[in-house]
């Protein structure tokens, strides 16, 4: 072992890899995504020795590669972030009755806020509906420990198991004893049975047998060591407390901070804080009654802490009607916790003391009257990047819907950077709903309006992911839109992972890559454009050719994302051509353009300029150019 600064993500991937894990899998998606990247990292350097790692094509195909491996008896890891466990759903709610052999644990990452997702969906919940245990860490330090009785829990019980942190112990850091070198638990074989066929006789007894286990677990972490490192319980004060406070994951850390800074400023105001009882709860599923029982017992109130849904809050209701208990619960429900976002450390400091009546300008710093006011922070919504290519192909692709009179053409999107072209002045995506959707909705916009044309924008690792399901079910129901595939050759969103486009795996090794024109005309797609969008008068023109086909079309957008192209010169603006009728920066809203509201004439910042060219062609005016003597030569 050995002391290193590591951030959650990579805590968890040491974790899985000290518990023996032999096959990790799943698809990126933030706060998630750098675990995977850990073990590939761990396994190219020697130090993490008879692991399999790979990005899958999605989760689904994930979790259905590690049920087979745990079949055989390996250690597995799954990956995900919390709507990818969506996509792995069908898999899931059939393995917890099928069972496993080698221990199978499934990290999803949460997101309150959200910070980078579509949703705040709660894991937990998910957890419960599969009836599934779930482990819900406060920290790093809790969650290194919980991925690796993941594993224990998993082969105890024969049941999968999730690990669920949110975004801020994903991505928090801090110093951690680690292996500095692992090797995995043996494979063993997959042994002949008919408990691995799902029929309906053998769900109705398994159904039974996922019953019976999960009181067993509940029962085994109320009590004893397990219950003292995930489920503790804390008297604070000299007297018996009335009031009980109790919170699950990072929201416990905050808590007890915040806790702390309440009993020092209370301190220095000669306040006394009342008595209180304190307890974590890191097995929110299924959860720990008898240990929840002895928290409650002599209390009159009890304040929930948790962040997304009020999960442990509504087993606090339930277990009160149940016993016909006394104490009134506080949480969500009542309006004393905030029902969406995230938890913060000043927020809960407030709503502690609430809680705890103190009053708020007891613990309240008191403002330096001297300081003046900080300003509020401006909006600063996200944007592509100066030099993306998805740019040029929403602006293309609309100015050939302009050319052929279809401008109330409905452009459905999808998950991934170019979601951002729903902004100004792009205003080219007009629909997101999951990865995959924008092809399938744009059939049933097609369905309902006929007359209007129908496009769909997909990228090119969601195109393998999610999107070749729908292009089929176009083609074979004759449905008239245009795909046009978004092709960076990466996964751009979560860090640039590759896919099985790009011809490289996760470890570096190359492989034949999936051409996706030969996947388009496979699925029966006959009019297939390629366009750079780099070139505005190439793609429009082909996206016209796209467009005005009857039937299913895909127009194939290829341009390098900026992290994998390698930087241009700088453009910069001719004062003496520029015009300042600002189309520039009305038409394609590069954030390497801006307004020189003194001198009424668009600037070009060199620091973020990457000399795509775009707005080279987007200039009437031929004023903007690679530096000011060349954009006087002639027009651009």
């Amino acid at each position: 072992m050995h002391k290193k600064l590591v951030m959650g993500n990579q805590a968890f991937a040491y974790a899985a890899l000290a518990a023996g894990v032999r096959v990790v899998a799943g698809y990126p998606g933030t706060p998630s995504t750098e675990l995977v990247e850990t073990v590939a990292k761990l396994k190219a350097q020697g130090s993490a020795e008879g692991v399999h790692v790979e990005w899958s094509t999605n989760e689904k195909a994930a979790l259905e590669v590690l049920a087979g491996a745990s079949y055989a008896g390996a250690r597995c890891l799954f990956t995900c972030k919390q709507v990818g466990l969506n996509v792995a759903s069908d898999p899931l709610m059939s393995l917890n009755y099928v069972g496993i052999k080698g221990g199978l644990v499934l990290f999803v990452a949460d997101d309150p806020g959200p910070i980078s997702s579509q949703t705040e969906q709660d894991t937990r919940r998910f957890a419960a509906f599969a009836k599934i245990p779930v482990l819900d860490p406060q920290n790093l330090e809790q969650g290194y420990a919980m991925m690796q009785e993941a594993f224990e829990i998993s082969e105890r019980y024969h049941t999968p198991v999730i690990v669920r942190p949110t975004t801020r112990v994903c991505h928090a850091s801090t110093y951690l004893e680690v292996p500095e070198h692992t090797v995995a638990h043996p494979a063993g074989t997959f042994e002949k049975d008919p408990k691995w066929v799902i029929f309906p006789r053998r769900s109705f007894t398994a159904h039974g047998e996922v019953n019976d286990r999960l009181p067993q677990i509940a029962d085994a972490y109320s009590s004893g060591k397990a219950a003292d490192a995930f489920n503790p319980i804390e008297n604070h004060g000299d007297a018996t407390p009335r009031l009980g406070i109790m919170a699950g994951g990072v929201s416990y850390a905050y808590t007890r901070e915040a806790l702390a800074i309440i009993e020092r400023r209370a301190a220095a105001a000669d306040i006394a804080v009342p008595p209180y009882r304190l307890m974590q709860v890191g097995l929110p599923y299924p959860f720990p009654t008898a240990a929840a029982e002895r928290f409650a017992e002599g209390l009159g109130q009890i304040l929930v802490v948790e962040e997304l849904d009020f999960v442990l809050e509504d087993e606090m209701l339930r277990l009160a009607g149940r016993t016909h208990a006394a104490y009134t619960v506080h949480g969500k429900l009542d309006g004393t916790m905030p029902g969406r976002g995230e938890n913060t450390v000043d927020d809960l400091a407030e709503r502690l003391a609430a809680f705890l009546g103190i009053p708020a300008q007891a613990i309240t710093p008191r403002a330096d009257a001297s300081l003046p006011k900080p300003p509020a922070l401006p909006v600063r919504p996200p944007v592509l990047c100066p030099g993306c290519p998805h740019r040029g192909s929403f602006y293309a692709v609309k100015q050939a819907l302009k050319a052929i009179g279809a401008t109330d053409a409905v452009l459905s999107g999808d998950i991934g950077c170019y979601t951002l072209g729903n902004a100004a002045p792009l205003d080219a995506v007009d629909t997101c709903l999951c990865m995959g959707a924008g092809i399938t909705m744009a059939q049933g916009l097609g369905i309902a309006e006929p007359a209007r044309k129908q496009i769909a924008f997909v990228g090119d690792s969601t195109f393998f992911a999610s999107a070749m399901t729908g292009i089929a079910n176009a083609v074979y129901n004759g449905h008239d839109i245009t795909v046009i595939v978004l092709d960076n050759a990466t996964t751009a969103m979560t860090g640039g992972q590759p896919h099985p486009g790009t011809g490289l795996r996760l470890d570096g090794t190359k492989t034949q890559p999936i051409k996706i024109e030969a996947v388009l005309r496979a699925l029966g797609v006959t009019c297939i454009e390629h366009a750079n969008p780099f070139d505005l008068a190439q793609t429009t023109e082909a996206a016209q050719r796209a467009i005005t086909h009857e039937g299913p079309s895909a127009l194939i957008c290829e341009g390098l994302c900026i992290t994998l192209s390698k930087p241009k010169p700088a453009l910069c603006v001719d004062e003496s051509r520029c015009t300042g009728c600002k189309r520039c920066i009305t038409q394609i809203g590069c954030p390497a353009i801006s307004w020189d509201a003194e001198q009424r004439r668009a600037r070009v910042n060199p620091t973020l300029c990457n000399g795509c060219g775009l707005c080279t062609q987007v200039c009437k005016f031929g004023a903007i150019g690679p530096n000011a003597e060349a954009a006087k030569g002639g027009e651009a």
